[in-house]
């Protein structure tokens, strides 16, 4: 008899950010709180910036916009911080004060 297991991605259903966590609560009734050091740019932002944010396909993410930045809760689960070299936040930073928008 052969069984196949559905991998079932986790899903956030909540989420609350401040200056020093960013905390989500999942589908499934767990709580996750990671700290915003893990993530150069939304440590950096300001709190309107951090507030601007969507889910990505349901849950299985964060976007922020403003930030140009994406977090799924797969890699929050893994303890994974954001892999932002120092080099490619620092040019974020740089074209951020001068108002330039940041090109792909």
């Amino acid at each position: 008899m052969s069984s196949s297991a559905t991998k079932l991605e986790p899903v956030a259903v909540h989420m609350d950010i401040d200056d020093t966590f960013l905390r989500l609560r999942l589908a499934d009734g767990r709580e996750l709180a990671v700290p915003l050091a893990w993530f150069s740019k939304l440590s950096t932002a300001t709190e309107e910036q951090r507030n601007n944010w969507r889910w990505i396909g349901g849950g299985i993410g964060v976007h922020w916009p403003d930030l140009d930045e994406d977090i799924s809760v797969e890699n929050l689960l893994a303890g994974k911080p954001s892999g932002e070299s120092q080099g490619s936040l620092k040019r974020w930073l740089e074209e951020r004060a001068s108002g330039r928008k940041q090109s792909s």
